[in-house]
């Protein structure tokens, strides 16, 4: 009897403490004027439990530890087993002492093209190709897990980019769209390449001063918390002088923007003119929240 109390604690302990992703997953597919077709609300459940029920990493998350996401496919239409979408992927991680959750990744993949028989297997190899539908999900959940550890310790990331970078080569062999360099500038290809590359190194560097050192102190001190965030932008602004315009600088801003107007906008007074001037320069297509920032 005790030996079988044991292997109960056991399961029950590995399950509560495997899997890293809490996933909220919905088809939409309203595009292809047949949105109560039974096969959305299968794929939509069997995508859900392949993300939250997959052990990820070799490391321990505790229930409260898990990863808050989503995915959202917005199905343009389909053909017996093909099918045209878009995914719209975000992700958020708390701040310490407090009920606020900050948004992290916020990305719009639109070339999400795949194959899908209703019930089929949902198999990930992490060395292997297997399915277009299985790369993009697997790609953008190791893009969420390198993101979060990015901004909770300095390249903490390191080890969930490079296996979205092994995704996205062998992935290269069929023909779907968004793994290779001529597939654009906001690609799944563009966005690994440019996060492994050095030439972005203080983008990284900009999310754990932006996190660790700036949201997850303002319960002690919001007026240095508020000035560690500043700072972050000034390794934005590194990478902008670099590269202007990039793709990741509008990652981080999709992300970013709403939550950066607040912050500078409010709370203990802090001298901002330059933080302005900084997100004018580097992010100009939100100039219009920047305008909204109070001196």
């Amino acid at each position: 009897m005790r030996n079988v109390l044991v292997l109960i604690t056991f399961l029950f302990t590995s399950f509560a403490f495997s899997q890293e992703l809490n996933c909220t997953v919905n088809v939409v597919a309203q595009q292809t004027g047949n949105e109560n077709n039974v096969v959305f609300k299968t794929l939509e459940k069997q995508l859900s439990e392949f993300i939250n029920n997959t052990k990820w990493t070799d490391k321990s998350f505790g229930q409260q530890e898990r990863i808050n996401c989503s995915m959202v496919i917005n199905v343009s239409g389909y053909d017996n087993d093909r099918f045209s979408a878009s995914i719209q992927v975000s992700s958020t991680r708390p701040v310490f002492n407090s009920t606020y959750s900050s948004p992290i990744y916020n990305f719009n993949d639109k070339k999400f093209n795949f194959q899908y028989l209703e019930f089929q297997n949902l198999v990930y190899n992490p060395q292997q190709f297997e399915s277009n539908l299985i790369s993009v999900l697997t790609f953008h959940v190791y893009m969420i897990l390198a993101m979060d550890a990015d901004s909770f310790k300095l390249n903490g990331g390191d080890d969930y980019f490079k296996q979205a970078q092994t995704i996205a080569n062998y992935s290269q062999q069929l023909n779907g769209q968004g793994w290779k360099l001529e597939d654009g500038l906001q690609s799944r290809f563009a966005l690994i390449d440019n996060y492994m590359s050095p030439t972005f190194k203080e983008m990284r560097t900009a999310m754990y001063k932006y996190h660790m050192e700036g949201l997850d102190l303002m319960h002690e001190s919001p007026k240095n918390g508020k000035a560690k965030i500043i700072s972050a932008l000034d390794e934005l602004q590194k990478v902008h002088r670099k590269r202007p315009n990039s793709f990741l600088m509008r990652i981080f801003f999709d992300a970013k923007a709403n939550e950066v107007l607040d912050i500078l906008s409010g709370g203990p007074s802090v001298n901002i003119t330059n933080a302005v001037d900084i997100l004018n320069r580097i992010a100009p297509l939100h100039s219009q929240k920047w305008r909204k920032i109070k001196f």
